[in-house]
């Protein structure tokens, strides 16, 4: 099933009466600019996923390990 003729016309002519003659221009623009920055998006993706080193994530924060345990405390477990 696919779309014919008679439904983008029809939908054409919903989109025409909902925003009007004036407006329609600024809405097909803020469209355009979306499907630009979606395509730019996938395309910066796809540049990221061929690196050939991968990221390493950093921890800011302390981790405890056995060594941070003072030998006078007694680890319950």
């Amino acid at each position: 099933m696919s779309i014919g003729i008679w439904q983008v016309v029809l939908i054409l002519l919903i989109v025409l009466i909902i925003f009007g003659a004036g407006k329609l221009p600024k809405v097909m623009g803020d469209v355009a600019k979306g499907v630009r920055n979606f395509k730019s998006g996938l395309k910066d993706d796809s540049d990221d996923q061929g690196a050939d080193e991968p990221k390493v994530l950093r921890s800011e924060t302390p981790v405890a390990t056995d060594a941070t345990v003072k030998k006078d405390e007694t680890v319950k477990g």
